[in-house]
């Protein structure tokens, strides 16, 4: 099933196109924290967004910048200015498509259907994990933490990978190595042990604190809130 973000303060037309969607078997989620959109963003993993322009404390321009620097899930925006700056300036800031308001429901369900067959029919789907304001891609491999990409070695993406989605619980060091032993370098102790303070000390740098906590003798734990 897919999952479509709508990014739209007019209730009504949100949930307009909430109704039509779920009537396709998709699954919609409507932001409601607009202050927040990347958190909800990242929460609900969505395979589409629909983006409006106008939006209370950012507009749509910025907040589809966001999600670019974590994500290429296609972005469609939405809007009553469909001018032809408004138009350049959305696909500028990252957008895949346009639609003006007011729309007709089956085109724009018929569009956002021909960007999913060919974003996701032979593509793998995308996965964004997030914790304390640090967004992974575990698609490009990228995390971003306050707009600042920080770069990770293959060996660093796979322990954070793991810790992230298993935030709250315990991860021992047997399994961390065997994740490690995927690549085609041997993995030891001290090899894993290494590139944790690797890891940490770069996201000590970028800001993120205690963000990766040792249990000794149990293994290493990214904690919830």
């Amino acid at each position: 099933m897919y999952r479509i973000l709508i990014v739209e303060d007019d209730s009504g037309i949100a949930e307009a196109v909430k109704t039509q969607a779920e009537m396709w078997d998709m699954e919609v989620y409507c932001i409601k924290d607009f202050k927040n959109i990347m958190q909800e963003f990242a929460e609900f993993n969505p395979h589409i967004v629909l983006m409006d322009i106008g939006l209370p404390f950012f507009n749509g321009y910025h907040w589809c910048s966001q999600i670019r620097k974590v994500s290429k899930v296609p972005v469609i925006f939405i809007s009553s200015a469909s001018d032809n700056m408004n138009i350049v300036m959305a696909v500028n800031m990252g957008g895949d498509d346009f639609i003006a308001k007011p729309f007709d429901q089956s085109v724009l369900m018929s569009k956002i259907q021909a960007m999913l067959r060919r974003t996701y029919d032979f593509a793998p789907s995308l996965t964004v994990l997030e914790h304390r304001g640090v967004l992974l891609d575990t698609g490009d491999g990228s995390l971003v933490y306050n707009n600042e990409r920080i770069e990770l070695t293959r060996n660093e993406f796979k322990i954070i990978t793991v810790l992230m989605k298993n935030k709250g619980k315990i991860v021992s060091r047997e399994k961390l190595m065997e994740q490690l032993w995927e690549s085609d370098s041997f993995v030891d102790e001290n090899t894993l042990s290494v590139n944790v303070n690797r890891l940490r000390k770069k996201l000590d740098q970028a800001g993120i604190n205690n963000f990766i906590t040792t249990k000794f003798g149990a293994g290493y734990i990214v904690e919830n809130d």
